[in-house]
């Protein structure tokens, strides 16, 4: 499909960093279809000045309250005209459009820039339990059950300490978050590659883990902790989804019966890395999976026009001579489909 048309409905537009946004939307069509890895295309004008929407990946969104969450950064006419936007305020957006990530049981997930945001998704929604199964049990009863729980760690590149915002908004998820820095400010000196392989090899065992996560975010019934700092509140809040239970005849007692916990999810190692950022950084994260046998999903950041595969404005290029037009065909494509050279 190629998304709704809403006129959504500001409810937060906030400054987070230097030029960095963040805002709530009530778009109802698109938080019910929204998943993770997908994006909207926001048209930020009535007139014609400027023309084309802009591709913003859903930072998370609530299908309950029917709220989206964008990350922006201004970086143009378009993005800065968003900045304007007071609470109540209405925004063009289109979506929900292109693929989603195959979320897996454990997950690393390695994330730069703008392309935080859809890492700051999937890790919103690893409690979700509205994926399940539905089977009879021997007194012909229908049960649904949760999916197993799954579990995620998160590497944050910065250039520097300015930019440590980005971990803070994760203080509501059940992550820890490593952080790597250019210049060393902060967390590792280097790129999320410096720290990937003694993380993949610690989640399976192989090393003791050396490395100290710069935030620890909350777990069910925690606090989120840090080892160099307090976090704020500009997070956005995401709620977990319920089981409807009137349409059952028997749903399983606790939630704990049925999820499996994400200590147990540990011991196999990660299942998928997931990455989304500048293209440099999303190949090194490429290369490192590969070398562990590792999946890898990457999400490409292209400049598009219309959003749904019209215009052909996207195109990248796949193994085998193929042509993708990452807003319709991606953006998330497996990392060996796209970097193949």
């Amino acid at each position: 499909m190629s998304g709704y048309v809403e006129m959504a409905r500001v409810l937060r537009n906030e400054q987070i960093g230097a030029d960095v946004w963040i805002m709530d939307l009530y778009a109802p069509k698109q938080a019910a279809e929204a998943e993770v890895g997908q994006f909207c295309n926001v048209r930020v004008t009535g007139g014609t000045a400027p023309l084309l929407r802009r591709p913003i990946s859903y930072a998370g969104f609530n299908k309950e309250e029917g709220t989206i969450t964008l990350l922006y950064r201004v970086v143009g006419t378009g993005t800065e005209i968003m900045t304007h936007l007071k609470e109540g305020d209405v925004l063009d957006c289109l979506g929900p459009l292109g693929s989603r990530f195959e979320m897996t049981e454990n997950m690393l997930l390695v994330g730069g820039g703008v392309g935080i945001a859809p890492m700051l998704c999937i890790a919103s929604k690893l409690n979700d339990v509205e994926d399940t199964m539905r089977y009879t049990n021997e007194e012909d009863e229908t049960v649904i059950k949760p999916v197993a729980s799954r579990k995620a760690t998160v590497i944050l590149g910065f250039r520097n300490d300015s930019e440590t915002f980005w971990a803070d908004l994760f203080k509501d998820c059940p992550v820890d978050v490593y952080v790597t820095t250019d210049d060393g400010s902060v967390g590792t000196k280097g790129f999320p590659t410096a720290i990937m392989g003694e993380l993949i090899q610690s989640e399976r065992g192989e090393v003791k883990r050396q490395l100290t996560p710069y935030l620890t975010g909350k777990k069910q019934g925690t606090n989120s902790t840090s080892a160099s700092h307090t976090t704020d509140a500009t997070s956005p809040s995401h709620v977990a989804h319920a089981i409807n239970a009137t349409n059952v005849t028997k749903v399983a007692s606790t939630t704990s019966e049925t999820l499996v916990e994400a200590s147990k999810v540990a011991n196999i190692g990660f299942t998928s890395v997931m990455t989304c950022g500048p293209t440099p950084m999303m190949k090194g994260v490429a290369k490192v999976a590969a070398e562990y046998a590792v999946p890898c999903q990457v999400s490409l950041e292209e400049r598009m026009g219309c959003g749904t595969g019209g215009c052909l404005g996207c195109g990248c290029h796949g193994r085998g001579g193929k042509r993708y037009k990452v807003c319709k065909e991606g953006p998330v494509f497996p990392a060996e489909e796209v970097f193949f050279e």
